[in-house]
């Protein structure tokens, strides 16, 4: 769809709504007079997440649906684009002002809708789950996706892809409803026939921020209920640092009467179906975990009053309900507590959870750090398919495989009802989870026909494993987060363990405690310290990668267990934590302890990054808590930084430096390149990053300058003092941000060479074949295309004012085996061909010859010709050139791609091949051909095969 298209359905939206005999009243919360916005609890724990480095894809949320029929496509755009008019909450992003996030409404645009062509159910799959896993960015939005799959004429999937920080679940029938009155009135010409929207969100969020002072008030009361409880013993440690949660599900058929009998059951006991399910689950987890104190967590919906019925937001928290059923109590006894403790968790269902996690501090999680609510229950049941009318409609199931917690227990109800267990493989293995998903299905069955029956009755088993001594000696050191012992027939065991912590033992100090603590006979030969225990797929200790006769000191890649040289690091610590915390601790002050929560954590990260130039994450504060352990991390990683300064030559940083090239874009596929390139020159980088990804370019060296496109006060000081500029970054869709952030570079460039990686697609659909370097454009410039003209006239306006030489380089298709790079085969043109052939189709091709192709860079070479611009007297300097490795036609492209994918793809050629592959142009680079002259490794089969690969 051409930018023209989705401005006339804006214009035709916007008619249609004036229009109308009864316009819905817009939110006041909406005009810019209100200012921002504050975020809401709920949404703010969303953003913290992401800035952990616990975002990913893990709180996207996908919307899909299968349609038949004849889907008229202009009325679908125009459908979507009207949800984001009429609910502000999907047009918010979320930058930072004073290191506090904030809500800001974005005027309405058309939102985009890619349509790609996919034939076979295989291949639509794989597109799919690409879309819904990608990542998206809070600060420059947007936070709502759309992509249609045509399968056929009349079949389509349209998926809407959505940030969990501006929906919940009971959104997603607003959305549903309102997607299709708005598609319905889009189609018929006519004016949509809405009920007025709900209050906005934003209005929504300064309610709930106004009560802070009664909601915290309430929060210390709840941390005193839960003060004293502990994670089940089933759960392991999670692996320290950022991970990719990924989640296992295991399911069991359930006989409807069960589910039947199990209603009726609750009807009996004042009790809904599931406080019964909850209170299955408490018994469940009791046996197996040999406890009798637990705490498991549910969703709590928000939307309690009628006005909020159709504001679609994050308005869900987390409850926290505690049971101990001591002694041996019937089923019915245990589901009539448990009752007791939900109805009194929904008494404060407002009291966001984040609030009580502060109040308990460190009691928020076990001593091995498992969160306390690390286990949850729900009844679940199917989503109902967004319907488009005149159209057939089937729900897609689109499952990430990701998991919010460590375990859950869920009731599937429906005409098929399942019993489910889904858990993070990382803290509970395969076997324990398929042996609990057995006790869990016995259990509501045995209490559907009985439910007098004792808890100690019911099947199930304990399947905590009986622990070796010594496993329970060395867990009992508050530095040990994990140990096993190996038994050996006819020798002493051998024990491994993962320490963490300000002052943390050495193997042989934590085989001297065990002599008090176990049997002579059961002492180990040897303690070693390994930085994580090795594992199976199935989360089984994989004993073979256990070290069978290791040395009294730590193996090699065992953590830096030291403090840090001296006392200075610890001292900068501990200055930064008494500035944020009001009170200056001692070296070994707990985080939690001195009220820090996870907000501080990540402005502690940033501080102390600022401070040190060295990479820290507020996951680090949150994990290591103290400032000595801090300290040990720092250096740590100032060790980690000195040699990959002595693998690249280059000379310890210095922020007198005279040469700094400032590089935004660092962690992209392009900046990536370009920073080793000038890293390998013994060049002083600043890197512009955000600050999630600090740590990524300062391993390499780099100076770090937190900030983003969209914050252009970290623009002006980024650039501040630098000798050079090379500006990789850009957003691909946001191009008023782009051409922003050009303007705040320029407006701070002071001198050196600005060097600004543009595009061919500046260049349109040139008339000739041969594409001299800064041509003009021809026609079809796209919008992508168009920025990046705006910006390269802001550039070369600026240099003529003489700030300094400026270079546009204009880049094609880059190729290389960064994982962001490896993204660009599977969209677009080669998308296109890419698909297919995964699929197997057939594929057809332009005409015979090899006129027609694609343009493409090797990220190395480009990277080279990007640090030859950014030096001084350049020929390129003060001119439009062109980086360009090469022009492979698509019949050597695909077929090898074919090879590469061992695709069974037909391959032949006609006038029905896509018109977007009918591309003639070769661009000339002459300028910068030394460059980008190719080096071993660099020509199009080899990068293509790692791409694939």
């Amino acid at each position: 769809m051409t930018a023209v298209d989705q401005a006339d359905l804006l214009r035709r939206a916007r008619s249609r709504r004036s229009a109308a005999t009864a316009p819905p009243q817009r939110p006041a919360a909406d005009a810019a007079a209100d200012g921002p916005a504050p975020l809401s609890h709920a949404q703010q724990r969303m953003w913290l997440m992401d800035h952990l480095g616990q975002g990913g894809a893990l709180y996207n949320v996908p919307i899909a649906a299968r349609l038949s029929g004849r889907l008229d496509r202009v009325a679908l755009a125009a459908a979507v684009t009207g949800l984001t008019e009429r609910h502000a909450v999907l047009r918010t992003r979320y930058p930072r002002r004073g290191g506090q996030p904030y809500q800001q409404i974005d005027p309405v645009v058309p939102v985009p809708l890619p349509v790609v062509d996919t034939k076979t159910d295989a291949a639509a799959r794989e597109q799919l789950a690409a879309e819904a896993t990608r990542p998206f960015d809070l600060a420059t939005g947007p936070v709502l996706r759309a992509l249609l799959l045509r399968q056929g004429p009349e079949d389509h999937t349209l998926v809407l892809t959505i940030h969990h920080i501006a929906v919940d679940g009971g959104s997603l029938p607003v959305l549903a409803a309102d997607l299709a009155a708005l598609y319905a009135a889009a189609r018929d010409g006519v004016a949509p026939q809405l009920p007025p929207p709900g209050p906005s969100y934003a209005e929504y969020a300064r309610q709930e921020r106004a009560r802070d002072a009664e909601l915290t008030a309430a929060a210390d009361a709840l941390a005193v209920r839960l003060a004293g409880a502990r994670p089940p013993a089933l759960l392991r440690p999670a692996p320290p640092g950022a991970r990719e949660r990924r989640a296992v599900l295991h399911a069991a058929p359930l006989d409807p009467a069960v589910v039947d009998a199990l209603r009726g059951l609750g009807a009996r006991h004042g009790a809904t179906l599931f406080t019964v399910v909850l209170a299955a689950a408490f018994a469940t987890l009791r046996t197996a975990c040999g406890q009798d104190d637990l705490v498991l967590g549910c969703a709590s919906g928000h939307r309690a009053g009628p006005e909020l019925r159709h504001t679609v937001g994050l308005a869900v928290n987390t409850l926290a309900v505690r049971a101990h059923p001591a002694g041996d109590p019937s089923f019915a006894e245990l589901l009539t507590a448990v009752r007791g403790e939900l109805l009194d968790a929904q008494q404060h269902h407002d009291v966001p959870f984040d609030l009580v996690v502060e109040r308990l501090g460190a009691a928020a999680r076990g001593a091995d750090g498992t969160p306390l609510l690390s286990v949850t229950c729900d009844l679940v049941r199917p989503v109902a398919p967004l319907s488009l009318p005149g159209l057939d409609s089937a729900n897609v199931e689109l499952d990430l495989g990701l998991a919010k917690f460590g375990l859950a227990l869920l009731l599937e109800d429906g005409p098929a009802p399942r019993c489910l267990v889904q858990h993070d493989r990382d803290v509970l293995d395969e076997s324990t989870a398929g042996q609990l998903l057995d006790a869990f299905a016995a259990v509501l069955t045995a209490v559907a026909g009985e439910a007098d029956r004792r808890l100690s009755e019911l099947p199930g088993r304990l399947l905590v494993a009986a622990e070796h001594p010594a496993v329970a000696g060395l867990s009992a050191d508050p530095a040990v987060v994990e140990a096993v012992v190996v038994e050996l027939p006819d020798d002493p065991p051998l024990a491994y363990a993962v320490v963490r912590g300000p002052v943390a033992p050495t193997g042989s100090q934590l085989r001297a405690v065990l002599r008090g603590r176990v049997p002579a006979a059961e002492l180990p030969r040897a303690v070693t310290l390994l930085d994580r225990i090795p594992r199976l797929p199935d989360g089984t200790v994989d004993r073979g990668r256990l070290p069978g006769a290791p040395p009294p000191a730590p193996v090699p890649g065992a953590p830096v267990l030291c403090a840090p040289h001296g006392d200075g690091p610890v001292d900068v610590v501990r200055e930064a934590f008494g500035e944020l915390l009001g009170t200056t601790p001692p070296a070994d002050g707990d985080f939690f302890a001195l009220g820090g929560h996870s907000l501080v954590a990540v402005q502690l990260a940033e501080r102390l990054r600022t401070r040190t130039g060295l990479p820290l994450t507020g996951l680090d504060i949150l994990e290591q808590r103290t400032p000595r352990a801090l300290a040990a991390v720092l250096a740590t990683r100032e060790d980690e930084r000195r040699a990959a300064l002595a693998r690249t030559g280059a000379r310890p940083r210095t922020l007198t430096r005279t040469g700094t090239v400032l590089l935004t874009g660092a962690t992209g596929g392009v900046g990536a390149a370009v920073l080793q390139e000038l890293m390998a020159q013994g060049r002083p980088v600043r890197a512009l990053v955000r600050p999630e990804s600090a740590h990524l370019p300062a391993l390499n060296g780099a100076e770090v300058a937190e900030g983003d496109l969209a914050d252009v006060d970290s623009l002006r000081r980024a650039v501040e003092g630098v000798d050079a500029v090379i500006h990789s970054a850009c957003t691909f869709t946001d191009h008023a941000t782009d051409l922003a952030a050009m303007r705040a570079l320029v407006d701070g460039w002071r001198g050196g060479p600005f060097v600004f990686v543009s595009s061919i697609d500046a260049y349109g659909r040139p008339v000739g074949t041969e594409v001299p370097e800064g041509s003009p454009s021809g026609a079809a410039v796209t919008p992508y295309g168009q920025a990046k003209l705006d910006c390269e006239r802001i550039l070369f306006e600026a240099a003529a004012t003489g700030r300094g030489p400026a270079t546009a380089v204009r880049a094609p298709i880059v190729w290389g085996p960064h994982h962001r790079l490896r993204d660009q085969l599977r969209w677009g043109s080669t998308g296109a061909l890419y698909q297919a052939a995964l699929a197997g189709r057939p594929i057809t091709l332009p005409d015979a010859d090899d006129r027609y192709g694609a343009s493409w860079v090797h990220a190395a070479a480009l990277a080279r010709a990007l640090a030859a611009c950014a030096t001084p007297d350049h020929p390129a300097a003060g001119r439009v050139v062109n980086a360009v490795s090469g022009h492979v036609s698509w019949a050597e492209f695909t077929a090898e791609l074919v090879r590469l994918l061992g695709s069974e793809s037909p391959l032949t050629e006609g006038p029905d091949a896509d018109e977007e592959l009918r591309r003639p142009w070769r661009y000339r680079a002459e300028t910068l051909a030394g460059p980008l002259t190719p080096e071993p490794g660099e020509d199009w089969r080899s990068v293509l095969a790692a791409m694939v690969g």
